[in-house]
């Protein structure tokens, strides 16, 4: 039987708490060092892009090391070329490098219909990158009907026609990869689905596809004062309910610039108000050790301060980074 768009929500709605569940076999609430069962500690996962970055497989995956990052985002290549593919494969595992996330950052929603085919065929050609060069996911927003910007906001944004565009795009780039090891991730955004740890756990649901992982921005959360001043609550909540899904993570940082009405501004971390030390603990808790990437600065001067940032409030909190390498790495 045919289901309608709010139909659907309720259906979805009804098997978000069991999925919560399931997800975080423990709670931990701010304030507390620790929770039962989130005790172990593990080395975090780290990385950023390489400015100017050698065009040779192994010099590119060495020049990671040299900064001190054991994770990259995948290097740009074509599908098509297998051999350069597997260099790269090779040469990353070689130097301990894990390649995050391959990122096809284009509108899933675009009103025109031959544009949005075309990008449904670039992020699925996407995540057939991803398993095939040995990225743990492919990333995308779930997209936007603004009329303006490929990512800007629009009421609908946050609608029953979104969530069920949403999952339709997840399932057909799913379907159409059969990924065995790399995910599927919708970044999380503060205007458009999902929106919040549990319409998350929606999509989840909705799309029902061991493929589809979570992309973890908590910085794209923070849409409110509330969501500004109780960060760190929002933070856990995020790893509560979606901890054992997350496959990669952002790094970055928001100030409050005051005028006549709201305005978070992305900065570099360390020089705004987020708090890095739940971030990295909750991180350093879980198994599979999804990396944490820093992005959206502009020069390697200030991708080194945010570094240094991270990595000594690791230091204060005894979680282990790995350390920049002078020289070859091995």
């Amino acid at each position: 039987m045919k289901t309608s768009p709010l139909s659907r929500r309720r259906f979805v709605k009804q098997g978000t708490a069991a999925l919560a569940v399931a997800a975080a076999p423990s709670l931990w609430l701010p304030g507390e060092p620790h929770a039962a069962g989130t005790t172990a500690s593990r080395p975090v996962r780290f990385g950023g892009p390489v400015f100017q970055p050698p065009k040779d497989p192994d010099e590119l995956a060495r020049a990671h090391r040299q900064l001190g990052y054991d994770a990259a985002y995948c290097p740009g290549v074509s599908l098509d070329d297998t051999d350069r593919i597997r260099a790269l494969r090779e040469a990353f595992a070689r130097e301990h490098v894990v390649l995050a996330e391959v990122g096809r950052w284009v509108n899933l929603l675009d009103a025109n219909p031959d544009q949005r085919r075309a990008n449904l065929a670039t992020v699925t050609d996407g995540l057939a990158l991803a398993e095939e060069i040995g990225a743990l996911c492919c990333v995308d927003i779930a997209g936007s009907f603004s009329p303006k910007e490929w990512y800007g906001p629009h009421p609908d944004n946050v609608s029953p026609r979104f969530f069920e565009a949403a999952v339709e795009n997840a399932r057909k780039i799913i379907d159409a990869v059969k990924p065995k090891r790399a995910k599927f991730c919708y970044e999380m955004m503060g205007w458009a689905l999902p929106d919040s740890p549990d319409s998350y756990l929606e999509l989840m649901k909705a799309i029902d596809r061991p493929a589809f992982g979570v992309h973890l921005d908590p910085c794209n959360l923070v849409n409110s004062p509330s969501r500004f001043y109780r960060h760190r609550e929002l933070l856990h909540e995020c790893f509560n309910k979606l901890g054992p899904q997350i496959v990669s993570c952002h790094a970055k940082d928001l100030t409050w610039d005051v005028e006549m009405n709201v305005h978070f501004r992305e900065v570099q971390p360390g020089l705004g108000a987020i708090d890095y030390a739940p971030f990295l603990k909750r991180l350093a808790a879980l198994p599979h050790q999804p990396p944490l990437m820093m992005e959206h600065l502009r020069t390697a001067e200030e991708y080194a301060a945010a570094a240094t940032h991270i990595r000594q409030v690791a230091r204060e909190h005894d979680v282990t980074l790995p350390a920049p390498v002078v020289g070859k790495a091995h």
